[in-house]
């Protein structure tokens, strides 16, 4: 057993957010990533691909999902499931919104049309 808490070191700023590292391989979780994500008010995650499924779970705010041509909203007491590969805009949409994030280990991320796999710091 093992109780991870959020840390400075495990913590990726962005100018959209944050990202707090919660499970992952550096962390003894050998097959789940989770992480906690504040976006800030109207704030937005750039277009991206992962090439893993993602489970989003909102905690407080709403997110706007734009996910392969398609546009959701999602709050706290749903989930939101991003199939891998999907490309991808996550938005908080009218004040900040904050999820936790669940995602198989050895996630990364790509941008449209492009081949680079970016690995994610605070899912590691």
């Amino acid at each position: 057993m093992h109780v991870v808490s959020e840390s400075e070191q495990r913590t990726t700023t962005t100018p959209a957010g944050s990202m707090y590292g919660l499970a992952g391989p550096s962390q003894g979780s050998a097959e789940v990533s989770t992480w906690r994500v504040e976006l800030g008010a109207d704030a937005s995650t750039p277009v991206h691909v992962i090439d893993r499924e993602q489970v989003w779970m909102p905690l407080s705010g709403v997110f706007e999902a734009q996910v392969d041509g398609r546009t959701e909203e999602v709050g706290a007491g749903q989930a939101l499931i991003l199939p891998a590969g999907a490309v991808r805009l996550l938005k908080a949409v009218g004040g900040s919104a904050e999820a936790l994030v669940a995602m198989a280990v050895g996630g990364m991320a790509m941008l449209p049309g492009s081949d680079k796999r970016i690995p994610l710091a605070w899912a590691e």
